[in-house]
């Protein structure tokens, strides 16, 4: 089996995502932080922005895009964002959706609302 690593801060103590045999991607959890910053945006939606963006960018590291999500998974501090979180997240999607779970986690690291993990596949 083989693994290819994509880290954006090799002082993280995790990698960003991790590629196994070229073809599934696992992502790690992502927040969506005002970039260089460890600070959240003031409402929801941006800070949901910041994530799916942050998404993208993972994403692109192996080559992948929105489109190549098969599994989401969105853990947020307050399962009443859902309505809010959803109205961002369908944006950034023009094809059919990835299977996806909104759980309630209680806090999350840095005060952020939302974190996402996901597993991508290329074809």
């Amino acid at each position: 089996m083989s693994r290819e690593y994509f880290s954006s801060n090799p002082a993280a103590p995790f990698s960003d995502a991790v590629l196994v045999d070229g073809k599934t991607l696992y992502l790690s959890g992502r927040i969506g932080l005002i970039p260089g910053t460890t600070k959240v945006p003031d409402t929801a939606e941006e800070e949901a922005h910041l994530v799916m963006q942050d998404f993208q960018r993972v994403l692109a590291m192996a080559g992948m895009t929105m489109e190549n999500l098969v599994s989401v998974q969105i853990f947020a501090s307050d399962v009443s964002l859902w309505e809010q979180f959803n109205a961002v997240y369908r944006s950034y999607f023009t094809g059919k959706l990835p299977a996806r779970a909104f759980l309630g986690s209680g806090k999350l690291l840095f005060g952020a609302r939302f974190e996402l993990q996901g597993i991508a596949t290329k074809d």
